[in-house]
């Protein structure tokens, strides 16, 4: 009681031969630098195997689960070592996550004490 909201869990799957792997873990810290949340706390799973990738539900890289939670629903997609295919919010295709959709994930996870939710504090008729 009192204490303040533990931070999210914030994992990042990855598997190399993606080439958009690592700019979508710069965009991934960026944000969560933005909410006043750890950059360097990204749990990073490197998939290498078939076998792993079953395993851990991947469905391609880069993949980005909030409190286990995939930030865009993967759908029927089968799971292996691929390239993943995000639709943004425009419709178009991405090799990358819609940053809205990450950026709501991450702050549904912390609840309203998000830095981006400041704003809303109550006037205190000064």
């Amino acid at each position: 009681m009192g204490d303040p909201p533990l931070a999210p869990r914030v994992e990042f799957l990855w598997w190399n031969g993606c080439p958009s792997w690592d700019q979508a873990l710069s965009e991934l810290r960026e944000l969560m630098g933005e909410l006043g949340l750890d950059p360097a706390a990204v749990q990073l799973h490197l998939i290498e195997t078939e076998t792993s990738a079953a395993r851990n539900d991947f469905v391609g890289s880069p993949t980005i689960r909030i409190d286990g939670t995939d930030v865009q629903e993967p759908g029927d997609q089968p799971t292996g070592l691929t390239c993943r295919v995000y639709k943004l919010r425009d419709g178009r295709i991405s090799a990358l996550p819609d940053s809205d959709d990450v950026r709501e994930a991450l702050i549904a996870a912390v609840g309203p004490s998000a830095p981006a939710d400041e704003h809303e504090e109550a006037d205190d008729g000064t």
